[in-house]
């Protein structure tokens, strides 16, 4: 249904023939609105306060506020608690002190600050929205519609509101209903940027990219200076593998952020944007900034030993990488240990904390180092990992992230090796899985992944529906082996039941977790094809035969039409965002040629 004419006037022609875009396929940034700390929001309290009847309190929270506007949010807590020495009821004092708590990065505290005022205070609307922010970020979605509703119901005509409760009902998987509560804030105010903004993050999440960068010029269009939405059409420029066009966003977003974290955000866009066009050296320098306290998804890495830094030297040392990101990047990050052990020398020692389903496979491929596996939990709202295994960190002389030594050791294409591989799986089990697959149909022997366990909005953009894989899974002379992980019955049952074709599911091996196995009958197998996931790059990390099927603008190609990674890994790249039947056809062609060759088909 398209908006009403009532919107027409402010809103660009091209964003309103697209305004009424159809639900589809699923990718974005967030856009919620709001900061409890921003001059207005700062500017609503003094007003709140100055109306205040407790005396004793007035005082205190004016120089909690005045803390606050100083960028002192200790000392805005500090007041705060004064003012609530006074008077353990004043609801006022129980907000400002959540605010502050929640600037200086303790929402826990913040939390319970907030929840107090919402008890307290006569309108406790503002703190509901503050609230709902909170628990949003904190990924605790449920209860931030449940707050953002509540905002919305007190204040049916603030586009803030709607805004919020939208974006949680889009990572609700409801993108109908973020749509609909989008487009009615759309009509009433089509001026507003962030409501443009956040309707292109919907259908960006569908898969519906030309829409989506509609929506985002559209927002642009009414606030040139709009980070969040020069991000977000980075994004999708991007994944569209137009990566000039998202190189400019990016700079233009760094150029325009609010605050340091959002600059945070914004730089490390476009670290992969640089790397995916090339440019490692400058791309590895910008993605330190994962690391920095302020940026909103870090992981706070529990070691408390001095930080390796790309000038500090190595031999002879004993140095820590600790395993970040997903399970996927901790293979592929691996590619730089080699180095890293030649340049420690004899005398030096390597610690790796890793994954621990991946410790047996890394301790078999590097002897001399001590491998263990790191632990990561989620504590008040902040993802930390430490390496429990460490009993005596005061040996360690230097601490890295696993991908920080990259900026040392691969600043441009060259400095990858040309080895065929850098993990070694075990000899007696790729022996156990050759005689295990003998028993299996006769043909070509080849592994199929098709997904990766998180399937997300962000991700789904990366992976081709399963039915396209039709002509592939056509190719005579072939048996297929399952090396999918997680929950694929259906897409078995499918196969089965519409090509006639059986997967061979191999037994006795836990394809999620026994991580040791999987690399193992990885190597045992003629060859593997699939997504980049985790069993993937496993594979191609052991130099096993291994077949990507990309996307464009993947950073982890390099700017090149390969994984540089993996010396011996070919990769299929489709021709444009969504062409995934072409790109099948071209795999089940090269298949078809490897069948002829070995005498199989």
């Amino acid at each position: 249904m398209p908006l009403r004419s009532a919107a027409k006037s402010s809103a660009s022609p091209a964003a309103l023939a697209v305004s009424g875009a159809p639900v589809g396929v699923k990718g974005r940034r967030d856009a919620i609105v709001g900061d409890a700390a921003s001059p207005k929001a700062l500017a609503r309290l003094e007003g709140a306060i100055a109306e205040l009847k407790a005396l004793a309190v007035e005082p205190l929270l004016r120089q909690a506020l005045s803390a606050l506007h100083a960028d002192d949010p200790k000392g805005a807590c500090d007041w705060a608690l004064k003012a609530l020495g006074q008077d353990s009821r004043a609801g006022m004092a129980w907000y400002v002190l959540g605010v502050a708590c929640e600037t200086a990065g303790d929402f826990a505290s913040s939390i319970k600050a907030y929840e107090a005022a919402l008890a307290l205070l006569d309108d406790p609307t503002e703190v509901a929205n503050d609230l709902g922010r909170l628990a949003y970020r904190m990924g605790m979605k449920e209860i931030a519609e449940q707050l953002f509703r509540r905002h919305l119901e007190a204040r049916p005509g603030s586009y803030e509101a709607a805004n919020n409760l939208a974006c949680a009902v889009r990572d609700l998987d409801r993108p109908a209903e973020a749509i609909e509560i989008l487009r009615a804030a759309i009509t009433a105010r089509p001026q507003e940027p962030v409501l443009w903004n956040s309707l292109g993050t919907v259908v960006f999440d569908q898969g519906d990219l030309e829409t989506a960068i509609t929506f985002f010029d559209e927002a642009l269009r009414l606030n040139p200076a709009f980070g969040q939405a020069l991000h977000n059409r980075a994004n999708a420029w991007v994944i569209l593998g137009e990566l000039d066009a998202a190189l400019v966003d990016c700079e233009a977003a760094i150029s325009a952020a609010g605050d340091e974290g959002e600059r945070l955000m914004m730089k490390l866009a476009r670290s992969t944007v640089q790397m995916a066009r090339g440019r490692l050296g400058e791309g590895w320098d910008d993605y330190e900034a994962r690391l920095a306290p302020r940026f909103a998804g870090v992981t706070r890495f529990l070691v408390e030993r001095p930080a390796w830094t790309p000038a500090a030297p190595l031999a002879g040392k004993t140095l820590l990488l600790m395993g970040e990101q997903g399970l996927g990047d901790e293979v592929l990050f691996a590619n730089i240990i080699p180095d890293v052990l030649r340049t420690l020398g004899p005398d030096g020692k390597l610690i790796l904390a890793v994954e621990p389903r991946l410790v047996p496979l890394l301790q078999r491929s590097f002897p001399t180092a001590e491998v263990g596996g790191h632990i990561t939990r989620a504590f008040e709202g902040q993802t930390l990992r430490a390496a429990p295994f460490i009993e005596d960190p005061s040996r360690i002389d230097l601490w890295a992230p696993l991908a920080s030594p990259l900026r040392r050791f691969r600043r441009n294409i060259e400095d990858f090796p040309a080895g065929d591989r850098f993990l070694v799986p075990d000899p007696d089990r790729v022996r156990h899985w050759r005689r295990l697959l003998e028993t299996a149909p006769a043909g070509l022997k080849v592994g199929l992944l098709w997904k990766s366990m998180k399937i997300e909005a962000s991700r789904a953009h990366y992976f081709s529906p399963f039915e396209l894989w039709a002509p592939v899974l056509k190719t005579p002379g072939v048996t297929f082996v399952s090396v999918q992980y997680g929950d694929c019955d259906e897409e078995l049952a499918w196969a089965e039941r519409t090509l006639g074709v059986s997967l061979w599911r191999p037994p006795g091996i836990d394809l999620k977790d026994d991580l040791d196995d999987v690399a193992a009958l990885t190597a045992a197998l003629d060859l593997t094809i699939g997504f980049a996931n985790a069993t993937s790059n496993i594979a191609a990390a052991c130099g096993a035969p291994t077949w990507f099927i990309s996307v464009p603008g993947a950073w982890t190609r390099l700017g090149t039409a390969r994984m540089p990674w993996y010396p011996k890994a070919r990769v299929f790249l489709p021709p444009g965002y969504g062409r995934w039947a072409e790109t099948m056809d071209a795999v089940a062609a090269a298949l078809a040629e490897i069948v002829c060759d070995s005498g199989t088909g």
